[in-house]
């Protein structure tokens, strides 16, 4: 299998589980737990453990924030490639209530020091993988600058346009090949790069063909796979990207599963999806967008966001087949 490679954001975790999410001005009970997350070390955490060789870039605080991440990396086999920041490393404040929804609110510290610089120290390693992810927790310009050095070296690459409110390009959605929004990042990405207005709750009851004419003018050369929670998945292709077969869009129906806590479900997806086409194994892209389907099924099942992450065998255990 060849490797992914993640750019993107460490966070420690500071999570209260709640009976329903706090309103404005309330004081509300909880329980409270802490522990790893940030979307690109979620994503990297998912890769590894749905079976890809993995190397994850970003930058951390000379703290104990940064001896976790460090030491959580090296127990899944990860390849880190840390930039050492003279700020915190990032936090999040996440509130989770009993039918697993969240708020989330980020504290970037270390991760807005990640600089293209350092990421082209990385050259090397980016132009080996067998695909390439990233989010949008660090800073922009150097998200670029992963998505542009990949490109040039032929490597997949999948941008995960998340969280929502994060500053995007159309310099940035052209260096996608697959880009993977949720319904609410969709909505927002179709509101600021075309100057359509489309609620995040109308996105997965939109019919078909619609939604592929707004994918198309979202990235005209690439696959658009829209995350839809408990409604599945949308995938969109343009006749120039991965499409192995006569649909230029469908469905993917979700998962059962008994979902506690959802907080790193698109983390989980995405890097499963990364790990699946890195792998090199024929099959249509329907096929790797089932094995993330199933592989984020199974994380919403247990607490936590990179912790949560399920392991390939666990995959395979639950739905008999995965990938090799």
């Amino acid at each position: 299998m060849s490797r992914v490679v993640v750019a993107g954001s460490f966070n420690v975790d500071h999570v209260w589980q709640c009976e329903a999410l706090p309103a404005p001005g309330a004081t509300i009970a909880g329980s409270y737990a802490s522990g790893p997350g940030g979307k690109g070390f979620n994503q990297a955490i998912a890769a590894a453990r749905a079976g890809a060789g993995t190397a994850f870039i970003c930058a951390l605080g000379d703290d104990l924030g940064g001896v976790l991440a460090r030491s959580l990396a090296a127990a899944d086999g990860i390849d880190l490639r840390d930039l050492v920041s003279g700020l915190p490393t990032g936090t999040a404040g996440i509130y989770v209530d009993t039918r697993g929804r969240n708020t989330i609110v980020i504290g970037a510290g270390a991760n807005a020091s990640l600089t293209p610089d350092f990421i082209a120290l990385q050259g090397e390693l980016l132009a080996a993988a067998g695909a390439v992810l990233v989010q949008l927790e660090s800073p922009i310009e150097s998200m670029l600058a992963t998505l542009k050095a990949a490109r040039d070296a032929r490597v997949i690459t999948l941008l995960n346009p998340a969280p929502a409110n994060a500053p995007t390009s159309t310099e940035l959605l052209a260096l996608a090949d697959i880009l993977t929004p949720n319904e609410t990042e969709f909505a927002n990405l179709v509101g600021r790069h075309i100057g359509e207005k489309i609620e995040a709750d109308d996105v997965g009851i939109t019919d078909g063909a619609s939604l592929h004419a707004l994918c198309r003018e979202l990235l005209a050369h690439g696959t658009v796979v829209v995350t839809l929670g408990s409604g599945g998945v949308y995938v969109s292709h343009a006749d120039n990207s991965l499409r192995d077969d006569a649909k230029p869009y469908y469905r993917v129906a979700a998962e059962a599963a008994e979902a506690i806590d959802t907080t790193g479900a698109g983390d989980a997806f995405n890097g499963a999806l990364a790990a699946s086409l890195a792998s090199q194994v024929a099959m249509p892209f329907i096929e790797h967008v089932r094995f993330a389907n199933r592989y984020a099924a199974l994380s919403t099942e247990h607490a936590g966001a990179a912790l949560s992450m399920p392991r390939h065998a666990d995959v395979l255990a639950r739905f008999g087949d995965a990938i090799a």
